[in-house]
């Protein structure tokens, strides 16, 4: 590598020249990189400063490593989109409901699958400060979902609402119904707004775990308030891949 005086390390300037390639497609997705002795020779440096930039490259989400295979350049899975439109009620409530992922999918042209169960857990925090009525620590139902698009985990979505409410509509413990869990929610009290608190972050070991999201990528956190004619009645976070979603909002301008 021919010295240059801007400043950079070498192996940010060698990641800065690795990145380049990778985006202007001479290492198209998927395709696997030169190995570490390869790059050394190329830029004329140890193995450990490639190691290092390759690693800020896994760190940006730009490569990824396959144990005993090499360094691959990271794929793009298929987007989902989110948005006010996919909670209309002609979707889960019309002639022909349809649960919000399975409609919002089919829109998209994208095969989307499923895995739910559904428990007893102490109410966390989070939703003991947005169900009336229910304090940390007491007893709530949680329905898990871990959601995929094309066969790529994308989400985690953990409902939570109270055993009151599973009485009132036992079809939110079964997951039956159709027009999805909104329209279960629906049928206990109409909703009438729904609200979402978005933030950014990177995944905790679990989450990394559950959704098998490769180094380098972060996430978004979504927790979604039903608000019904009875008030709250079930809060959902969401742990959605952030290189697989697309949030994507048009409303009115509020007086």
């Amino acid at each position: 590598m021919s010295e240059v005086t801007d400043g950079r390390s070498r192996q940010l300037r060698i990641a800065d020249a690795l990145r380049a390639r990778i985006q202007s497609g001479d290492y198209p997705p998927g395709s696997k990189l030169p190995s570490l002795p390869e790059f050394a020779a190329e830029f004329g440096v140890s193995l450990v400063t490639v190691r290092l930039a390759l690693t800020r490259l896994k760190q940006e989400g730009f490569v990824v490593s396959q144990q005993g295979a090499g360094n691959f350049v990271r794929t793009r899975p298929p987007l989902r989109q989110y948005g006010i439109a996919r909670y209309s009620r002609s979707v889960w409530a019309g002639n022909s409901p349809q649960p919000l992922l399975i409609a919002e999918g089919g829109r998209q042209g994208a095969a989307v699958d499923q895995e739910t169960s559904t428990e007893q857990v102490p109410a966390p925090a989070f939703v003991a400060g947005r169900l009336p009525d229910v304090t940390e620590g007491d007893l709530v139902y949680v329905r898990r979902r871990t959601t995929s698009i094309d066969g790529v985990i994308n989400q985690a979505a953990d409902s939570y609402f109270t055993l009151a409410a599973a009485e009132r509509n036992p079809g939110l413990v079964t997951g039956t119904g159709a027009g999805g869990h909104i329209a279960r929610i629906n049928a206990i009290s109409p909703v009438l707004e729904i609200q979402e608190e978005i933030t950014a972050r990177m995944p905790t070991s679990p989450e990394t775990s559950r959704l098998q999201i490769p180094e380098g990528t972060a996430v978004f956190e979504v927790i979604r308030t039903y608000h019904t004619a009875d008030g709250p009645l079930d809060v959902a976070r969401f742990v959605i891949r952030a290189d697989m979603a697309v949030f994507d909002y048009r409303f009115p301008v509020p007086d």
